[in-house]
């Protein structure tokens, strides 16, 4: 470990809020003591306010400013690379909301760093085809963190067609395939739909809470062969 990735995970570790031992700090970091010594003191002197002494135990002050963020070569291609595929095969909104991602953390990065995110050769490029969607999937994800239920009109590949009223739980991509994981009240358990299969939709006011059997860690508890 580089020692500038060394320092800035101290100073994560630090801002957990509570005072933390030298030997409990280089247990985490896989060094020695005495390098974790060297590097607060290396901290201090570069006006990091790091509190506390040798033995007793190290805390950020309250309020310190978070330093510029540090980010190895291969963090930044997948930072980059993630939010490019996000751009590419994501709705409007989240690829909106990814760039100005991009963008908030290239302003944080001191210069070196934001050259090398200039030099990032890994793309996902856009001119590509995908199945169309005409559900809203930012609405749909909005169903999804507010608890909302969503009636679909669901065509299967072999032309079966039903309305279902659902209780949405996860947005998932496999390839070039979108899928809705949720609870259907038609079946009384989990389904996943394709979106490019869901025809019709409304999304409801009707909120639902989460009950035990019908949360998507229930779903995920089951072995793989029963999902």
């Amino acid at each position: 470990m580089r020692r500038a990735d060394r320092l800035f995970d101290i100073i994560q570790i630090l801002r957990r809020g509570r005072i933390v031992r030298a030997s409990d700090i280089a247990q985490e970091l896989e060094v020695s003591d005495r390098t974790i010594y060297r590097d607060i003191a290396a901290l201090i002197g570069s006006g990091i306010p790091v509190e506390g002494e040798a033995g007793v135990g190290y805390l950020l002050r309250d309020g310190a400013d978070i330093p510029p963020l540090m980010f190895t070569e291969d963090e930044l291609e997948a930072i980059v690379f993630g939010i490019r595929i996000v751009e590419s095969w994501a709705d409007h909104g989240m690829a909106d909301a990814a760039g100005q991602a991009l963008r908030k953390i290239e302003a944080a990065l001191p210069d070196h760093l934001k050259d090398q995110i200039a030099a990032v050769r890994v793309d996902a490029p856009r001119d590509h085809w995908a199945e169309p969607i005409t559900i809203q999937r930012g609405a749909l994800r909005r169903s999804i963190r507010q608890r909302k239920k969503v009636r679909i009109t669901y065509c299967s590949k072999a032309g079966a067609s039903s309305d279902r009223t659902v209780r949405p739980l996860l947005l998932s991509f496999y390839g070039s395939i979108w899928n809705l994981t949720a609870w259907c009240e038609l079946r009384s358990d989990f389904r996943t739909f394709r979106l490019d299969l869901i025809n019709g939709h409304e999304f409801l006011d009707e909120g639902f809470v989460e009950e035990p059997g019908k949360r998507l860690a229930d779903l995920m508890a089951r072995p793989q062969e029963n999902r």
